[in-house]
């Protein structure tokens, strides 16, 4: 059931975030409201180190000495959070990992610092998700 409410903001404001909204596509404030809110809703659940999901992506130097192995051994200890990874040659140096993940938000995290801190990689983003168990 939806339900109708009203908010009151600066007009510089929402002239900022109609601007935002737009070059995002939405089609109207709602929708970007309620993504708003549910962004925030994930977030609570990751600081509360529940369940979660995301995706680690990451940019390395295949020819760094023992780096392919570090990172395999890596994802052998966090076996138990990583769901799927995929390996990209992305051309004659660089390699691209992109590994699914779930579990508690602490150990996601700590396994993508663990493959950031590692020499030779470019870069490594986690995208945070969500279960969806908790969003209604």
């Amino acid at each position: 059931m939806l339900k109708r409410f009203t908010i009151s903001l600066d007009e510089k404001l929402l002239d900022r975030f109609d601007d935002a909204i737009r070059q995002q596509k939405y089609e109207n404030r709602s929708e970007a409201i309620r993504d708003l809110i549910r962004s925030s809703f994930v977030e609570e659940e990751w600081q509360a180190d529940k369940d979660v999901v995301g995706v680690i992506s990451m940019v390395y130097d295949h020819h760094q000495p023992n780096l392919q192995e570090k990172v395999t051994e890596i994802q052998h200890d966090y076996h138990h959070q990583i769901v799927s990874a995929t390996h990209i040659h992305m051309d004659h140096h660089n390699c691209l990992e992109v590994v699914i993940v779930k579990g508690h938000a602490g150990s996601v995290r700590e396994l993508t610092d663990r493959l950031r801190s590692l020499r030779g990689v470019r870069n490594c983003n986690l995208a945070m998700s969500t279960t969806g168990r908790d969003l209604h």
